[in-house]
């Protein structure tokens, strides 16, 4: 069986977490603080805060800021739904925002919509732009949005590491940008996240609320607010700090192997392909079904020949949890059709051309017989 994505693990990453292990430090130490100083420089940013995951970082950045139950929060309709439960669990309330049916993406115009339909009594505070699979978002755009709308910009990069618009790493446009390191992610650590940030008071309040409050001096340690325990251990670190130094080589070969699915599906009818934007590092590969196309047949023929496929992500007003944000102007939302049609394909670094060209060669099989 083919999974939909296996992590790149190797010998590096074992000598370096069994080097922790004997060194009896299991906890947040020197391999966390190595670790965000490589981040930071990768990321071309002041700081880099790690956590626990990546619906930690974006918890952690939503509370630092400020933001809670009198506020508002836009969050795109088609996410992974931890990026709107965060907005929830901080009392906020999320103001869904559809996306373009090409690169998964908000749009100037999609923010707009909301923002021009926004009737809520809670102020309009902060947008989450999630760069969907890996495509970056176009941040130019939602920055001069922020601007002359006053909102605070929190990156959803959880699937994005090594992704770039206008030549720098998506993640440091925003106040504070979130990473995953989940193991479908190209840089995993098992469970883990980061945010990253210019603002060094911010970052200083960050590791505060990621530690339980402590504040330790010379003298003594005091509890100076109410925080959590989001710390990331000494050898999840020792594992992202192997797996970052293999980044560059992954993105690399991830762009060369998407071609595969580019190129072998461009023709066929049926399927709508990803938008192949400058930037984008291809941490999941969905392509959209047309409607006449069951997609619980088309896993299922996959999974019998050995190949692993899934929904690509939510639309969160489809959801049980979100559905009384839906409102009838949504039923043509892209993300709507995206969740439903959506379908995530094989994919990482480690797999072969050759396997790739089977699975496109199952899809064009399949649906010529529809």
């Amino acid at each position: 069986m083919l999974k939909l994505s296996t992590p790149h693990l190797g010998e590096e990453e074992i000598t370096a977490v069994a080097n922790v292990l004997r060194s009896g430090n299991l906890v947040q130490g020197k391999e966390c603080e190595i670790f965000e100083e490589e981040l930071a420089s990768y990321l071309g940013i002041a700081e880099v805060v790690l956590v626990t995951s990546g619906t930690a970082a974006l918890h952690l950045s939503l509370v630092s800021l400020g933001i809670g139950a009198d506020d508002a929060v836009l969050v795109p309709n088609f996410s992974f739904v931890a990026t709107a439960n965060v907005v929830k669990l901080v009392g906020a309330r999320p103001i869904f925002v559809d996306v373009d049916k090409a690169n998964y993406n908000v749009t100037k115009e999609s923010i707009l919509d909301a923002i021009n339909r926004y009737d809520g009594d809670e102020n309009l505070r902060a947008i989450i732009p999630v760069h969907n699979f890996g495509c970056p978002a176009d941040m130019t755009m939602i920055m001069e949005l922020a601007e002359q709308y006053n909102l605070i910009v929190i990156e959803d990069a959880a699937c994005a590491i090594g992704a770039e618009h206008n030549s720098s790493k998506v993640g440091v446009f925003g106040e504070v940008g979130c990473f995953s390191f989940h193991p479908r992610k190209i840089v995993t650590t098992g469970e883990g996240g980061a945010i990253c940030t210019k603002n060094g008071v911010l970052a200083d309040n960050l590791r505060l609320l990621r530690n339980h409050g402590i504040d330790r001096s010379q003298k003594a340690i005091d509890y100076v607010l109410a925080g959590y325990n989001y710390r990331m251990t000494d050898f999840q670190a020792a594992i992202g700090r192997v797996q970052l130094r293999k980044l560059s080589d992954a993105l690399f070969k991830r762009r060369q192997l998407k071609t595969v699915y580019l190129e072998g599906l461009s023709e066929v009818e049926g399927i709508s392909l990803p938008q192949n934007i400058v930037g984008h590092s291809w941490q999941t590969f969905m392509i959209a079904l047309d409607e006449n196309i069951s997609r619980p047949e088309i896993i299922d023929y996959l999974r019998k020949n050995c190949f692993e496929s899934a929904m690509g992500s939510q639309s969160m007003v489809s959801l049980k949890t979100y559905t009384e944000y839906f409102k009838s102007y949504m039923e043509k939302w892209n993300s709507l059709t995206l969740f439903k049609q959506g379908l995530a394909l094989p994919f990482c670094e480690q797999y072969r051309e050759g396997q790739l060209d089977r699975l496109v060669n199952l899809l064009k099989s399949y649906i010529q017989k529809i």
